[in-house]
């Protein structure tokens, strides 16, 4: 007997979604108080508000991840008992979260379909999922080879095969978790689109972004969450982004950064970058002066992470050079780059920053570790007061130390991230999308920790996907295309012309 699958499942009513006094605590910390709602059948609602304020951790009741500790949730009026992520997809819910649930060594069409392949007398029809999958590729826009295996995907593509996943099991209610963090811009129009198309045919999309704009452009309704409590549900209509934004921290935000003070002419060149090449970038060269932001654009796959992986040692460079002031670095060795004091926050904090399990002032101390260690021993007074500093600095909110990294809000594990190489600030740092999934009070810290960082003394390459980004905080820019540098530009460049030579 064939598993009948068609491209019309989410053409079923969602059902009415209400959560009554839901709430969460974590080690007698409260994350989410008393939240009551309820979601409408096919409209887009949207979950607004800073990192750490329960805006995840809803998505992930609804998703089955965690269970809630008070509350209720009902299903068209029926309690529902969401134990398992399993609980929720056999419901009809799915969760699309920050961090992609892949299988790096199966390919795009296993993925979409992990767990549901269709079968006759119990063998896989490839064909069968081959056909759904071009249709569903077809209805999106997305532009995925369906034999290459996941490993070989950028970060934004593997978020596009998992909203096609969630797609092909015919889900009623998606939870999105910041969904076009890592997208580029024809992507993000295209996952809008579908978005919309959903909706339009009954599905419920339940979304959290911290781009405000886009969230007031698509959402019917809105939920703004200030440090677990509730502080609103109210139609979209009524709002703009500023008034958003007073209310996610309940103050004014400064503007999300200051101009990067200037660069003496004669400043030392601290990077020099010679002829850096592998299988995905080419004769990459560029230097960068002690207090300098370069910045890094391009579009997506246009060979940013992979220059800056390879100036780390973490992607294997086949020619080139690497060189810290007078100090040629050993190619390949991400031990010799730390020992020269070059350090890397990557774009993925799941894969390549932090260790989930571990407690967040371990995983900040780690770089450092042997500076505390005498024989086996560790100084852990010293270590805390280091910890301490560090977390202030970087205004990671709550008491955090001791818990681990993986159960903090995504803009709090970003900060993270910056504060493992700020106990010993690097002479050269490296940043890759220092923003991803962060709202807009992080983002306006962590900019300005940039800027600062750069005041002192340290020379800063950033790439990121967000041009207005690369241009607010950079001295200059280096424009990227299919792995080369195709264009230099000072900081006064427009939008226009940093896509110009993107293109073109």
């Amino acid at each position: 007997m064939t598993t009948q699958r068609t491209a019309e499942a989410t053409a079923v009513q969602a059902p009415t979604i209400e959560l009554q006094s839901v709430g969460k605590r974590y080690g007698g910390i409260s994350v989410l108080r008393d939240v009551s709602l309820t979601i409408r059948p096919g409209e887009i609602h949207g979950l607004l508000g800073e990192n750490g304020a329960g805006k995840s951790t809803l998505l992930k009741i609804l998703g089955g991840v965690i269970a809630a500790d008070d509350g209720t949730v009902l299903l068209d009026d029926k309690p529902v008992r969401l134990g398992s992520p399993r609980d929720a997809i056999e419901t009809g819910i799915s969760l699309i979260a920050q961090e992609l649930a892949l299988v790096p060594d199966r390919s795009v069409l296993e993925n979409i379909f992990l767990g549901q392949w269709a079968n006759v007398a119990g063998l896989t029809n490839e064909r069968a999922d081959r056909e759904h999958a071009e249709r569903l590729l077809e209805e999106t826009g997305f532009e995925l080879d369906l034999n290459a295996p996941v490993s070989s995907l950028s970060l934004g593509q593997g978020q596009q095969v998992e909203i096609l996943k969630a797609l092909a099991r015919g889900s009623r209610v998606l939870c999105l978790d910041e969904p076009t963090a890592a997208l580029g811009e024809t992507d993000t129009e295209n996952l809008i689109r579908v978005i919309r198309q959903l909706a339009a045919k009954g599905t419920t999309i339940i979304i959290v972004s911290h781009f405000l704009d886009e969230i007031l452009a698509i959402a019917d309704r809105i939920t703004v969450l200030r440090d677990g409590n509730q502080i609103i549900t109210d139609e979209a209509s009524g709002y703009d982004a500023q008034k958003l934004v007073s209310l996610m921290v309940g103050r004014e935000v400064e503007a999300l950064s200051r101009s990067p003070e200037p660069v003496a002419a004669d400043a030392e060149v601290v990077l020099r970058v010679k002829g850096l090449s592998n299988h995905r970038i080419s004769d990459v060269s560029f230097e960068v002066r002690r207090g300098e932001i370069l910045g890094l654009a391009g579009l997506m796959g246009s060979g940013r992470s992979e220059t800056l992986n390879s100036i780390f040692g973490g992607d294997r460079a086949t020619s080139g050079e690497v060189w810290i002031r007078d100090r040629r670095v050993k190619r390949n060795s991400v031990r010799a780059s730390i020992r020269n004091r070059l350090a890397l926050v990557p774009e993925s904090r799941k894969d390549q920053g932090l260790v989930l399990g571990r407690a967040a002032s371990d995983n900040i101390a780690l770089p450092s570790l042997g500076e505390r260690q005498i024989f086996s021993f560790i100084r852990t007074k010293l270590e805390r007061a280091a910890v301490a500093h560090v977390i202030q600095l970087v205004d990671i909110r709550g008491r955090v130390q001791h818990v681990n990294v993986g159960e903090l809000s995504g803009g709090n594990q970003q900060k993270v991230l910056f504060a493992k190489w700020l106990v010993d600030p690097p002479e050269v740092l490296l940043i890759d999308e220092p923003t991803r999934g962060v709202d807009v009070a992080a983002k306006a810290n962590i900019h300005n920790l940039i800027l600062e960082l750069a005041a002192a003394g340290t020379a800063v390459v950033v790439a990121s996907s967000e041009l207005e980004e690369v241009l607010s905080i950079s001295h200059r820019l280096a424009v990227m295309k299919q792995g080369r540098i195709v264009a230099e530009l000072d900081r006064t460049a427009t939008p226009d012309e940093v896509m110009t030579a993107a293109f073109l």
